[in-house]
């Protein structure tokens, strides 16, 4: 069981920034995966950044160029640096883990952080 706990989230106003945390149980490196997912009210939840455990990232284009997704595996933790926010960054932003245990996939899930960023 891998447990995932964000933090940093609040409110902010646009242009100014942000900077998430996701705490893992265990070793982060171990996960085929990680990333960051968020989900506006309406809207369906959608990948804003991800790492592979080689250390590609890929980025949502609409935040491409504002955020960065990094990692710091001896604290087990996982960052979204999030700068010029806009008001459509508004949502819920989860982490996110995934990988194989054995030859069964898995996928677990942070509870989330609410940022809000006033025009």
């Amino acid at each position: 069981q891998v447990q995932l706990v964000e933090s940093g989230g609040g409110l902010v106003q646009a242009g100014g920034s942000l900077r998430l945390s996701c705490a893992a149980s265990g070793s982060i490196f171990r996960h085929n995966t990680m990333g960051w997912y968020r989900q506006a009210p309406g809207k369906q939840r959608e990948l804003v950044a991800g790492m592979t455990q080689g250390g590609y990232t890929n980025y949502a284009d609409s935040v491409k160029g504002r955020f960065t997704i990094s990692r710091d595996n001896a604290k087990n933790t996982l960052y979204l640096q999030m700068n010029s926010l806009k008001p459509e960054d508004t949502a819920i932003y989860y982490c996110n883990a995934e990988g194989m245990a054995g030859v069964l996939p898995y996928t677990y899930w942070g509870q989330g952080t609410q940022v809000t960023v006033s025009s």
